[in-house]
């Protein structure tokens, strides 16, 4: 490194992640340590709650070796020149890298793997999410050397911010010219006594500042970690739970990951009766799957989206399903977790409900539960139960238990009936496509990507579906090939995909010589009667 030139450094951290604390830390280090340093902040939006990035120059000699000279310092990063760039979320880092901040040949990288989704992320009805393995290659070529692993995580476990590790990662990479005690020093408030003797959050920074130092400065343990996030298949929690031999024989290898998955998935949400449903309705696809194109089928995908799509359907939230995952031990012990309480600290946790009569009709039979539902449309506003549980209680814990218990009711309600049969219709038409053309029978089993969330949202992902079966999948088009059918299918999924509000969709169908989603009459929601005022005139 030329020794007339500052090092200049790039710090990246979204709102609230101490951005500001680190580069203190930094400058403070620097001039403990006898070196020139300067620090600025660039207020930004990063798509998210807010980001600043921060930019830090230290000079490489001392001042006592500048003969009383003072170097110049720059205002702002120059696009290119950045020796490092140190980012808490990895599509930061690569917004910064997109913007020329970093050079292939001069810039390393510091980057967290984990990731806060952008706005635009979420508004996605599919899968928005930035692909992690294309953001990691593009770190890869736009750095002369780089270090990612999951601050998070490492924060988390530690029980500190994420400043302290990103100000262990830089210390780690030998980007300045400070030895580790002189970081540590100043993380410690400039005590350097005993451990014992600093504060608990003091104590947390430096247990954070010791994960990440140890990270990148081991060559060999960074090596790993990176390979790690480029193989996801070593990600243990990601791996499916041992299939019932039985069911395994029934199924090719291919199959098993998802299949083990959706299986524990359904058999968790109801019994095991249910759980022989959902393997005798993945059996119905495979066979078809067979029979159509072996070629085709080689990899089963359209089995192996149907045991992905079939048990998400199949275990459809509801009240009984909500109340049992806020009873459960795994979630005391993850909040109590999240909020670092010790052995002998006090919890409290209070759960927010607001049932409506679909929700309450949902568990009824249908002519009961018709009688429900069509007695709310007739209310001037919806009939609600806002309802506020303390889990921590005994009351609140046997509440929500007594409930989750409902679970035998679920078969005899409204709901399940319905879920049932529309699964059903999706599923013949899988089946059907299948056995015509193996992709026609694909892009219909992947439609199931429509079913998602509740209320509303699941409504019209159900609505839009059938739709889709309806009119492309079975009904007689311009073109009733089974190629055009899967273009058509694959064009309005898509659509209906990317535009929530609908648009889109009828566009696609449109377009492939379908009719448009009929428009739904919207309930009449009758206002009370306006009061009068004392001349007899409404106000």
């Amino acid at each position: 490194m030329n020794r007339t030139q500052p090092i200049t450094l790039l710090i990246c951290a979204l709102g609230g992640e101490g951005g500001g604390v680190l580069t203190e830390w930094l400058v403070d280090t620097a001039r403990h340590a006898g070196y020139a340093a300067q620090s600025t902040s660039i207020p930004g939006v990063a798509q998210r709650t807010g980001a600043t990035t921060y930019y830090v120059e230290v000079f490489p000699m001392p001042l006592a070796e500048l003969d009383g000279r003072r170097p110049v310092f720059s205002l702002s990063p120059v696009p290119g020149a950045l020796d490092a760039i140190v980012s808490s979320e990895l599509l930061e880092t690569t917004r910064q890298i997109g913007n020329g901040m970093s050079a292939a040949q001069r810039t390393l990288v510091i980057s967290s793997s984990a990731r806060t989704l952008t706005t635009a992320e979420r508004m996605q009805p599919g899968d928005g999410r930035a692909d992690a393995q294309r953001l990691l290659e593009v770190v890869k070529a736009f750095s002369r050397a780089h270090h990612v692993f999951d601050m998070g995580a490492a924060a988390r476990e530690a029980g500190t911010v994420v400043s302290a590790v990103m100000l262990g990662a830089i210390a780690g990479s030998g980007l300045f010219p400070f030895p580790r005690e002189a970081y540590e020093r100043v993380v410690r408030g400039g005590d350097a006594g005993a451990p014992e003797k600093i504060g608990k959050m003091a104590a947390a920074s430096l247990r954070g500042f010791a994960a990440a130092f140890d990270a990148v400065n081991t060559p060999r343990e960074q090596a790993a970690m990176v390979s790690r996030l480029l193989d996801t298949s070593a990600d243990e929690s990601a791996r499916p739970r041992p299939l019932p031999p039985a069911v395994a024989a029934q199924f090719p290898a291919p199959v098993h990951d998802l299949l083990a998955l959706g299986h524990a998935r359904v058999l968790d949400y109801q019994d095991a009766d249910y759980a022989a449903l959902y393997v005798e309705r993945l059996a119905r696809v495979l066979a078809a799957e067979r029979a159509a194109d072996p070629a085709a089928a080689e990899g089963f995908a359209t089995t192996r989206e149907m045991a992905r799509w079939l048990a998400l359907w199949m275990a459809f939230d509801d009240i009984v399903r909500v109340a049992e995952l806020k009873s459960r031990a795994s979630r005391a012990q993850r909040v109590r977790g999240e909020v670092r309480a010790g052995e002998h600290d006090i919890v409290r946790v209070y759960d927010h409900f607001k049932p409506g009569a679909p929700e309450f009709a949902a568990l009824l039979p249908a002519a009961l539960a018709h009688r429900v539902t069509a007695w709310d449309r007739r209310r001037a506003t919806p009939w609600a139960m806002p309802l506020k549980i303390g889990s921590h209680s005994v009351a609140g814990m046997t509440a929500l238990r007594l409930l989750a218990s409902l679970r035998w009711l679920r078969r005899r309600g409204s709901r399940f009936a319905e879920e049932q049969a529309l699964i059903d219709r999706w599923l013949d038409a899988v089946v059907a496509g299948t056995r015509a053309d193996w992709r026609l029978g694909h892009e219909v089993a992947l439609c199931g990507r429509l079913i998602k969330g509740y209320g509303s949202t699941n409504e019209r992902g159900k609505s839009n579906l059938l739709h889709v079966i309806d009119h492309l999948a079975t009904a007689p088009l311009s073109d009733g090939s089974p190629a055009a059918r899967a273009t058509a299918i694959a064009a309005a999924r898509e659509a209906a995909l990317a535009d929530e509000a609908g648009n889109a969709l009828d566009a696609a169908l449109v377009r492939h010589g379908a009719p448009p989603r009929p428009v739904k009459a919207q309930p009449i929601r009758w206002m009370k009667r306006p009061p009068q005022s004392a001349a007899g005139h409404r106000t």
